[in-house]
C-alpha cells in the first residue's frame, strides 16, 4: 500500500535519446541533400561520411543546448550563468582594450624611431600633385583612358567593357594563317636527283646545288643550301613562330647528287639529317617513284609568314598611332583618389603586356623582311610605352608590380634588339637611335622607389582598414559562410583585436626598411649579397606565423627575386648599348675591335659599367667574326662567359 512513486528521472534518458535520434536523422538528411547540391562543402571524404558527422555533432549540440536551457530554469542557476557571462565579457573587453593599447603604443614608438632616422612614413608625401589634362597621357582621349587604366571591381570592369577601347588581347582566336603540317601535307623543300658522276659537267647556281656524295663537305653544303631555301625565322613573344618566306608557296630547290652506285634512303637521310633545319621543323627524304628521284620534305612545322602576321596586325595601326600621339604628352598620371593605397587605380598591365608583345612581333617580322626602318618605328613605340608605367612627373606612387612590369617590357625590348643584331638587319641610322634609347634605360631607381614605398603602403593600408575588411581583400575570401567558419585563417581576421594590426604594421615597416638595401642608386649598382642578406633576415623574422606577423608575411615581397631580374635586364640593356656600337664598328671596319676602348668616342660616348660590381663589362673578340660580351652575373664571379654569367646572346652561325 505504501508504494514508492516511480521516479521521472528514468524517462529523461529515453526522451533525450529520442530527441537526439530525430535531430540526427533530420540534420544528416539535410546535410546530405546540401552536399549533393552545392560545391561549397568539403569534398575530401565521401558525402555520406560528412552527412553522418554533421548529424552526430548537430544532434549532440542540440541535446546539450536543451539540457542547458532546462538547467537555466532554476533561478539560482540563471543567476550563476549571468554572472559568468558578465565576468567573461569583462575579461574579453579588458583583453581587447589592453591589446589595442599595447599594439598602437608599440607602433607609435617604432614610427618615431624610424622617422628620427630619416625614413618617410607619411603616405601623404607620396601622393602626386595634379597635372594638367592636356599634358597627361591618360587624358589624351577616353579610348586611351579606358584602355590603359585597370578596373578595380566587377562594376568598373563591366562599365569599361561597354566603352570604346583598344582591342588588343588573347591570341587563341586570331585569324592570321598558320601553316601546320600536322593538318596539311609536308612542305616540299627540294627535289633531289641522283646521277652518275660521268653524266656531264654541272655547276651550282641560284636555286640549284650540285653535290658529290663522297665529298666530306657535302652534308654542310646541303644543310646551308636548304636553310637558305627555307629562310630565317623568329620566335615571337606570344608563342608564335614567324618565317621569312611564304612556305605554303615555296618553290622547291634543285639538288643534283652525283653518286655511283645510287645511295639508299638511309644514306640520303644521313646527308640531310632531320636536325639540319632548326627552329622551323624537321627534314625527311622520300623517293618520288622516278628513277633516281627523291624529295626533301619539311615536317613538324607550325609557323606564320611574317608578311601574313603584319597584314593581320595592321588593323591595330590606327590604335598604335593614337598611342604614339598620346605619348608625346610629358606626364602619365592616373586621375584618382590617392589617399587610400588599396583604392588607387593602376595601369592596365594586361594591355601593357599585349601591346609590348604585339609590337615586338611586328618588329621581328619587319626585320625578317629586311625593313629595318619600319622595325625601328615599332620598337620605338614599345620602348616609349614604358613611360605609362613610370608615373611621370614624380614617379610616385610606384608599386612593385608596375616597376616589375616595366622591367619585363624592357626585357622584351632588349631581346628584340638582340634578334635584329643576330640577323645583321640593323643599319647605321637604326643602331644610333637604338643606342640613344638604351642609354636612357635606368630600371633600378623605379624598383628601389617601389620598395621604399612598400612599407609605407602597408602601414597606411593596415592603419585605415579593419581586420574584417582585410579578410575581404584576400584572394581566398568568399561569401560562403561555410568557408568563413571552417577556414581558421579567414575566421581569425574577423575576431582579432585591432592592436594586432598595429603589431603587424610595426613588423612590416621594420622589416620593409631593409628592402632597398640591395641598391646603390648613387653609383648605379645592385648589390646581390646585401639583397640576399635582407631576404634571409626578413624570411627568418616571418618564418613562423604568429598574430603579430600574419599580415606582414603577406605584405612583404620577395626582394631577392625582384632585384635579380632587375639587375639582369639592366645588365642586358647596358650590353645592348655596347652591342649596337660593336655592330656599327663592324659595318665601318668589317671586323670587331680588339678591345671596347676602340669604340670610344666615335661609336659610343661612354662605356656603361657592369651593374654588378661596377667594373667594366667583359669583352673578348673571337674567331669566325664573333665576340663574347658578358656581365659577371648574380654570383659576382667572372666565370669566363659561361655558367652563371649574363652573356649577350650572339649568333653562333
Amino acid at each position: 500500500m505504501n508504494e514508492t512513486p516511480k521516479s521521472n528521472r528514468g524517462r529523461r534518458i529515453p526522451r533525450a535519446l529520442l530527441i537526439w535520434l530525430v535531430s540526427f536523422t533530420l540534420i544528416a538528411l539535410a546535410m546530405g541533400i546540401a552536399l549533393f547540391t552545392t560545391d561549397s562543402a568539403p569534398k575530401k571524404s565521401p558525402d555520406i561520411v560528412w552527412s553522418l558527422l554533421f548529424g552526430v555533432l548537430g544532434a549532440s549540440i542540440l541535446v546539450c543546448f536543451l539540457v542547458f536551457i532546462h538547467w537555466l530554469g532554476c533561478r539560482r542557476n540563471l543567476r550563476r550563468a549571468l554572472v559568468g557571462v558578465a565576468i567573461f565579457a569583462t575579461l574579453l573587453a579588458i583583453f581587447y582594450t589592453e591589446e589595442d593599447w599595447r599594439g598602437k603604443r608599440a607602433w607609435e614608438n617604432c614610427k618615431r624611431e624610424l622617422e628620427a632616422k630619416g625614413m618617410v612614413l607619411d603616405w601623404e608625401k607620396f601622393i602626386p600633385p595634379p597635372v594638367p589634362d592636356d599634358q597627361n597621357f591618360f587624358k589624351a582621349s577616353k579610348k586611351i583612358g579606358f584602355s590603359f587604366v585597370h578596373s578595380r571591381n566587377d562594376a568598373e570592369a563591366e562599365f569599361y567593357a561597354k566603352q570604346e577601347r583598344i582591342q588588343l588581347g588573347p591570341t587563341e582566336s586570331n585569324s592570321f594563317p598558320i601553316l601546320d603540317t600536322a593538318k596539311t601535307r609536308p612542305v616540299v623543300v627540294a627535289l633531289l636527283t641522283v646521277i652518275s658522276p660521268g653524266s656531264g659537267t654541272l655547276e651550282s647556281a641560284g636555286n640549284r646545288l650540285v653535290l658529290q656524295l663522297n665529298d666530306p663537305a657535302a652534308r654542310s653544303k646541303a644543310g646551308q643550301f636548304l636553310q637558305n631555301t627555307i629562310g630565317r625565322s623568329a620566335n615571337g613573344s606570344q608563342g608564335f613562330k614567324f618565317s621569312e618566306f611564304q612556305l605554303t608557296n615555296l618553290t622547291p630547290a634543285q639538288i643534283i647528287l652525283q653518286a655511283d652506285p645510287p645511295p639508299s634512303i638511309a644514306e640520303m637521310e644521313n646527308l640531310m639529317p632531320a636536325d639540319t633545319v632548326t627552329n622551323i621543323g624537321h627534314l625527311r627524304v622520300e623517293a618520288t617513284g622516278a628513277k633516281g628521284g627523291f624529295q626533301v620534305l619539311l615536317t613538324g612545322v607550325r609557323i606564320t609568314a611574317a608578311a601574313d602576321y603584319l597584314k593581320w596586325s595592321d588593323q591595330y595601326e590606327p590604335d598604335f598611332d593614337e598611342i604614339r600621339e598620346a605619348l608625346k604628352r610629358p606626364y602619365a598620371q592616373i586621375d584618382c583618389d590617392y589617399s587610400q593605397p588599396y583604392q588607387i587605380q593602376i595601369p592596365n598591365f594586361v594591355m601593357m603586356r599585349f601591346l609590348a608583345q604585339t609590337l615586338a612581333q611586328r618588329t621581328q617580322c619587319y626585320l625578317l623582311l629586311g625593313q629595318p626602318e619600319k622595325a625601328l618605328r615599332e620598337l620605338t613605340l614599345l620602348n616609349d610605352s614604358r613611360r605609362i608605367l613610370e608615373g611621370g612627373p614624380t614617379g610616385k606612387p610606384m608599386t612593385l608590380v608596375a616597376a616589375m612590369i616595366n622591367v619585363a617590357i624592357t626585357g622584351v625590348y632588349v631581346d628584340t634588339i638582340a634578334y635584329g643584331l643576330q640577323l645583321h638587319a640593323w643599319r647605321e641610322p637604326q643602331l644610333i637611335a637604338l643606342q640613344e634609347q638604351l642609354k636612357d634605360i635606368n630600371l633600378p631607381p623605379f624598383v628601389a622607389e617601389s620598395l621604399r614605398e612598400e612599407p609605407v603602403y602597408a602601414s597606411r593600408w593596415l592603419e585605415t582598414t579593419t581586420p574584417a575588411a582585410l579578410a575581404e581583400m584576400l584572394p581566398r575570401h568568399t561569401s560562403s559562410l561555410w568557408v568563413k567558419w571552417t577556414d581558421p585563417g579567414l575566421l581569425l581576421f574577423y575576431v582579432v583585436p585591432r592592436g594586432w594590426l598595429y603589431q603587424n604594421i610595426k613588423v612590416a615597416v621594420t622589416l620593409g626598411q631593409k628592402l632597398p638595401d640591395g641598391f646603390d642608386i648613387t653609383n648605379n649598382l645592385i648589390l646581390p649579397r646585401k639583397a640576399e642578406n635582407a631576404t634571409l633576415e626578413i624570411g627568418k623574422a616571418v618564418r613562423h606565423s604568429a598574430p603579430w606577423n600574419m599580415w606582414a608575411r603577406i605584405a612583404i615581397p620577395n626582394v631577392n627575386k625582384a632585384l635579380l631580374v632587375t639587375a639582369r635586364d639592366q645588365a642586358l640593356a647596358n650590353q645592348g648599348q655596347i652591342a649596337c656600337a660593336l655592330e656599327r664598328y663592324h659595318l665601318a671596319h668589317g671586323e670587331y675591335p680588339e678591345t671596347l676602348d676602340a669604340l670610344v668616342p666615335q661609336f659610343i660616348e661612354k662605356l656603361p659599367h657592369d651593374i654588378i660590381g661596377g667594373q667594366p663589362l667583359h669583352y673578348r673578340r673571337m674567331d669566325g667574326g664573333k665576340f663574347l660580351l658578358y656581365s659577371v652575373g648574380w654570383n659576382e664571379t667572372d666565370d669566363g662567359g659561361i655558367a652563371d654569367d649574363w652573356v649577350w646572346q650572339y649568333p653562333l652561325k
